[in-house]
């Protein structure tokens, strides 16, 4: 192991082996829920519709706000409870059911209940990662955390498959509540991270927080601006940088789509193509092959193309690969569609690395909890307008012809990356220092290699006050 790896730093250690527990007990519900509602209580496609709307409900309600308060809260604190509360929730549909009570409505209200720990979960772990490996060794913690991702996709819908053929959907849903569980005991051994931003830094060039005990209380700077004026700032911070608009624009028409095909899908393999659970896990499995292909090849293409130009090639070349799932059905049809979801789902996986890496790298530290928040509402909100979307139509017009649409949409998603600057850059960017409420920051000259040696070119746009210069298959993040 060299002496500079990243699986020398224990906390990393820590962070992976809880999100590997998560993403496993995340996996086998992702399958096991919607089927306990078609399966075991009869849900059609609006209801479930309904459910996939509300377990991404909460990104839109209270991602905003969540990103401004975890960027005042003891991260380690945020993470081991939103996973105790995800435990609790989870571990109630198995013993309603055991006791004759489940319901679509326990599962509505679990759906949303732990799409809001998710929230604040999922925003605290992607702000606590460059403190715990310094943004050097970013590309290759999101690399790991991606491939354990598709690695969970694979192994986790598998398992829920098959555990939901042996024991019944409501029973392998205690499978997640066990996982969850034990990621909230892993994560208190995280002994060390950047202090979550409380205050506003004095000047722009005061220096960055050091690390310091997770659980310790940061020392005031600054008075800290109103929670109305947080969410702001991380919002012109994403929308104002078009390198970050373009992102976060691709990444939410991609789950858009993918969630057109999501929430149906298990509609389709029950009701109409007559397949067991198994087949439903197998098929969602392959889209994980495609993340951790992705995520596996992210690094040495970039590294020859660069971050943005192997994100603008990747989607023209892979994205179209789209319409081939709405083919969807019997014999080959089945294996053509499959096809197709293990391609959507290689740009998703190359996405995931290089696009979280981008924006991390983009944002300085007191800003990474609202920009990923703003990523989170946009990315995850798209999935709740998907899944409304999807059981609506899959009424009106039926699952085969809502499927076309979500194809249209994958197919043309890569289009803001590929009409952006991204599409030309190659060095990584670097994060300007955060200019106090009302100030504008000066952000250095971006240095891409598509200029000669030694020469700077301007920044594409003008610095937006507070922005502080420019996360089926899993969604992208």
């Amino acid at each position: 192991m060299r002496p500079d790896s990243l699986w020398r730093i224990p906390d990393f250690r820590v962070l992976f082996a809880a999100t590997a527990l998560t993403q496993l007990g995340t996996n086998v519900g992702y399958v096991a829920v919607p089927l306990a509602a078609v399966a075991a209580l009869g849900a059609g496609p609006g209801q479930a519709g309904l459910l996939a709307t509300l377990s991404t409900l909460a990104f839109l309600l209270i991602a905003l706000p969540a990103g401004a308060w975890v960027d005042r809260m003891r991260h380690r604190r945020v993470l081991v409870v939103a996973d105790l509360v995800k435990a609790v929730l989870y571990a109630s549909v198995p013993l309603a059911w055991w006791f004759g009570g489940l319901s679509l409505e326990q599962l509505y209200a679990v759906a949303l209940l732990t799409g809001g720990a998710t929230v604040f979960f999922d925003v605290g772990a992607q702000s606590v990662l460059p403190g715990l490996v310094g943004r050097r060794h970013l590309v290759d913690a999101n690399a790991a955390v991606v491939g354990l991702m598709a690695i969970g996709n694979v192994a986790g819908r598998g398992a829920g498959g098959i555990l939901v053929q042996l024991l019944t959907a409501p029973l392998a849903i205690a499978v997640t509540a066990l996982s969850h569980l034990g990621s909230a005991l892993r994560l208190t051994a995280l002994r060390r991270t950047t202090t979550p931003a409380t205050t506003t830094p004095a000047s722009p060039t005061a220096a960055p927080t050091p690390a310091t005990p997770v659980d310790m209380a940061p020392t005031p700077m600054a008075p800290t601006p109103g929670l109305g004026a947080q969410i702001t700032e991380g919002l012109r911070h994403v929308l104002g940088a078009p390198e970050l608009r373009a992102l976060a624009v691709t990444a939410a028409l991609n789950n858009l789509g993918s969630q057109l095909f999501n929430t149906l899908l298990p509609v389709l393999f029950v009701r109409e193509l007559h397949l067991p659970a198994g087949a439903l896990g197998l098929f969602w499995a392959v889209g994980g092959v495609g993340i951790l292909l992705g995520s596996r090849c992210a690094r040495p293409i970039s590294a020859r193309l660069g971050d943005g130009r192997t994100l603008a090639l990747a989607g023209l070349c892979l994205a179209p690969a789209g319409l081939l799932v709405p083919l969807i059905g019997d014999g080959p049809w089945l294996l053509l569609a499959g096809a197709g979801w293990l391609l959507v789902s290689l740009k998703t996986g190359m996405d995931n690395v290089l696009g979280v890496s981008l924006r991390q790298r983009m944002t300085p530290d007191p800003l990474l909890g609202r920009m990923n928040a703003t990523f989170r509402f946009l990315l995850f909100g798209a999935l709740a307008v998907g899944s409304a979307i999807s059981g609506l139509l899959g009424e009106l017009i039926g699952p085969h012809a809502t499927l076309w649409l979500g194809g249209a949409v994958l197919a043309t998603a890569f289009l803001p990356v590929y009409l952006s600057p991204l599409r030309t850059r190659r060095r990584p960017p670097v994060a300007p220092p955060v200019a106090p409420p009302g100030v504008l920051p000066v952000a250095p000259p971006a240095v891409d290699a598509a200029t000669s040696p030694g020469r700077r070119r301007a920044p594409a746009a003008s610095p937006v006050p507070g922005s502080g210069g420019d996360e089926g298959c899993a969604p992208a993040r």
